[in-house]
């Protein structure tokens, strides 16, 4: 594994892919929704929370102390955790059947869970 200094290249790297490729998923999603109004608005909320995690964690893992380390991953959860609101509210509204987005649900989820234990470290 390369490092550069203290930090290790790869698990930011692999953090920058996988938060990619939730957005692209989240991309998809929002291109397949009904064209009804509600519809449309989760989805935009979805799409704009979706593609931010991964633009913050860029912007984090670039960050110039500890404390805006810290302050963006702490965007990145908030974010992360709205893409789960909104995925539970376009199955709870029956606009999107569960079984369509679970993965996008537990992938929420898991990124909340992997950015607030880089917090706590």
């Amino acid at each position: 594994m390369e490092e550069r200094g203290k930090e290790q290249v790869r698990p930011h790297k692999d953090l920058k892919d996988r938060t990619m490729q939730f957005a692209l998923a989240n991309i998809h999603l929002f291109k397949g929704l009904p064209r009804t109004v509600e519809a449309q608005v989760m989805g935009k909320q979805l799409l704009r929370a979706a593609t931010s995690v991964g633009a913050h964690t860029r912007s984090a893992f670039r960050g110039r102390s500890k404390k805006e380390y810290v302050a963006k991953l702490g965007v990145v959860i908030e974010e992360a955790d709205e893409c789960g609101y909104w995925l539970e509210l376009l199955c709870a509204s029956e606009t999107v059947e569960t079984s369509f987005i679970e993965h996008l649900v537990k992938e929420s989820d898991e990124l909340v869970s992997i950015f607030t234990s880089l917090v706590k470290r």
